[in-house]
């Protein structure tokens, strides 16, 4: 950014430009605060999509989901680009973590990871937690964040992975039991006091913001977070601040203004400054998405079904009922006894893929007997909800002592894109084999969400199995060229989808028919509303 507009109050590149208030004309600490901005009008997000494309690229290769989480996928089903990474600096109580939330509600982008570095704090020996017991442990100095945690981990979520997050007791001064999980996404936003004090950390972060705020206020506001969220004395905080934070903030933190991209005086005060930072951050992102898509775009999806699919031979008895769970005037109850009929032919189908070895037991007449059995460890199942879920009971029905967890995709209607709102997985499942189930998958994106989660989880890809009732080719083939060893199982595959994502000929919305709820108001499959399927 090398030519600086003349934005109000906002310094950018080391170049200060005309301010429009000052903070030191203020009057008392309690005074000092700034409000938060309020009454700005919320950014329409600018999207390259509409709601009536399939969220759909296709090249000579590959069918690829484009937008969704991880927010770019290339021919391989990974990311061609990472994730745009934003370094939060400053001061303690400077604004950091507001500016943050700001910046995350005026962007509207549907893949945001807040990560602080307040989660990094080093685990503190015998003698280091008594000092911080009578605090005399210096928290504002580099040696006490986990640089190495942090690198690592921020890397892995450029790189669109899972990871695990240690969350901080800041009461005990110590790490708790249960780490958090956060998902790879289109923008991570990382902030803390020494944001900018590590050079390799520095060459992962893609924009520099350093929040400056008065030395006074954030005093003040330390004062407020520690005694009254913290449990901290008033005493305590300000030795503390004396001997450590000032000391520290002149020495490590105020330096590293010098390596910001931009500045923003007043913290979250400064509307003007975070709409300029949102500004840029849209602009880096809609020329991502376009330079994925311009070396994308190319030829139109004419390829063969994948070898990893694999369809429920067509007999008179399984056309049969395909042709009474289709029929619109089918009775709720025939649709649902139809319908876990072929569940259960299905999940009895898909367990023949799984690995057997040779096995040889005694008969009760004393005889031996070369038989089989189950090469694995144990056969977990996940539904994508809602619908998914009604083929658990199938699953138990064959599954012995089988786990189950659940996956909650829903679509957002006005970018088309599916978004992760609930996750709950059994632990240790990447030593499993997984049955992802989902009743009808038309685009795909869905699955390949769902998929991409499991793998974030570390379940090998050659160990999920996708089952569907009933499938669209498009689907089938986004999932199958997005991650070619995942085996997927169906009843039936129809050859269109329709402007609306609905499978033609289809079955109609399921959930709604399996659970007898109202259909929805443009009559879509359920994928197309729940899970984007």
């Amino acid at each position: 950014m090398s030519s600086p507009p003349a934005y109000p109050g906002i310094r950018i590149s080391g170049c200060w430009a005309l301010g429009t208030e000052s903070s030191s004309n203020a009057g008392p600490l309690d005074r000092l605060l700034p409000p938060v901005g309020t009454g700005r009008s919320p950014r329409k997000r600018t999207t390259s999509q509409c709601k009536s494309e399939p969220p759909l690229l296709r090249t000579s290769k590959r069918t690829i989901y484009t937008a969704g989480r991880p927010p770019w996928y290339n021919e391989h089903g990974t990311q061609s680009k990472e994730a745009f990474a934003i370094g939060l600096g400053g001061g303690s109580a400077s604004g950091k973590t507001t500016v943050a939330r700001m910046i995350i509600e005026a962007l509207d982008v549907p893949w945001v990871v807040l990560l602080s570095m307040d989660s990094f704090y080093k685990v503190l020996t015998q003698q280091q937690q008594e000092q911080a017991a009578h605090n005399n442990f210096n928290f504002d100095h580099p040696d006490a964040f986990d640089f190495d945690l942090i690198i690592s981990t921020l890397k892995k979520l450029k790189q669109g992975r899972s990871v695990q997050v240690p969350i901080y007791d800041f009461t005990t001064h110590s790490r708790k039991k249960d780490w958090k999980t956060l998902y790879g996404a289109n923008v991570i936003i990382f902030e803390g006091i020494m944001a900018f004090a590590d050079k390799t950390l520095l060459e992962l972060l893609d924009m520099k913001i350093f929040v400056d705020t008065d030395s006074d206020i954030r005093l003040v506001r330390r004062l407020r977070r520690d005694i009254g969220e913290r449990g901290r004395d008033i005493e305590g905080v300000i030795k503390q601040y004396n001997k450590f934070v000032k000391p520290a903030f002149d020495q490590y933190i105020q330096p590293t203004m010098r390596l910001a991209d931009i500045v923003v005086p007043r913290g979250s005060g400064n509307t003007v400054a975070i709409d300029l930072i949102v500004q840029h951050v849209h602009s880096q992102l809609e020329e991502r998405e376009l330079s994925v898509r311009a070396a994308l775009a190319s030829a139109h999806q004419c390829h063969p079904l994948p070898r990893t699919l694999s369809v429920l031979k067509s007999t008179p008895q399984v056309r049969g009922m395909h042709t009474i769970i289709r029929d619109k005037e089918t009775s709720r109850d025939e649709f649902i006894f139809y319908s876990k009929r072929l569940m259960r032919l299905l999940i009895e189908h898909a367990l023949s893929f799984l690995p057997f070895q040779d096995c040889v037991v005694q008969t009760p007449q004393g005889q031996n007997y070369a038989g089989k059995c189950y090469a694995g460890k144990q056969i977990t199942g996940v539904s994508i909800l809602r619908a998914g879920e009604t083929m658990e009971p199938a699953l138990r029905a064959v599954c012995k002592d089988v786990r189950i967890g659940t996956i909650l995709i829903q679509t957002n209607q006005l970018t088309g894109e599916p978004e992760l709102h609930y996750l709950r997985l059994p632990k240790d499942i990447s030593d499993d084999h997984v049955i992802l189930m989902d009743c009808t998958v038309s685009t795909g994106a869905a699955a390949m969400m769902a998929v991409r989660v499991l793998l974030d989880h570390d379940v090998p890809e050659a160990k999920i199995f996708l089952l569907s009732l009933l499938m669209a080719e498009m689907g089938v083939h986004s999932v199958a060229y997005a991650f070619p060893r995942v085996r997927i199982i169906t009843t039936a595959v129809d050859k269109r989808v329709n402007d609306l994502f609905r499978i033609i000929p289809g079955i109609g919305n399921f959930g709604d028919r399996y659970f007898g709820t109202d259909a929805v108001p443009d009559g879509s499959d359920e994928e197309e509303v729940a899970s984007t399927g």
